[in-house]
């Protein structure tokens, strides 16, 4: 489903330049993310034993990994049960 969209997409370009300017624009880190690795002032890493943070984030940081994950399984699962319809 998601490579149709990315196709239906890249089809909408009038030639390369424009076709790269969208595909730049589709994998572009979403506004406000750090680049990985990069720690922010006055943070530390947690403790290896530290619980980490299962919460939903602050509204327009996107979802949490375990969120995410989550959302991938549940797709997954209906990809499947499509399939089998087939």
């Amino acid at each position: 489903m998601l490579n149709a969209a990315e196709a239906a997409i890249y089809a909408t370009a009038e030639d390369d330049a424009d076709r790269a300017r969208k595909h730049a624009q589709l994998y572009a880190p979403p506004a406000g993310a750090a680049r990985r690795g990069a720690r922010r002032p006055g943070g530390s890493r947690p403790a290896a034993g530290a619980p980490r943070e299962t919460g939903p984030p602050a509204t327009g940081e996107g979802m949490s990994m375990g969120h995410a994950q989550s959302l991938m399984a549940q797709l997954a699962a209906e990809d499947a049960r499509l399939a089998r319809g087939r």
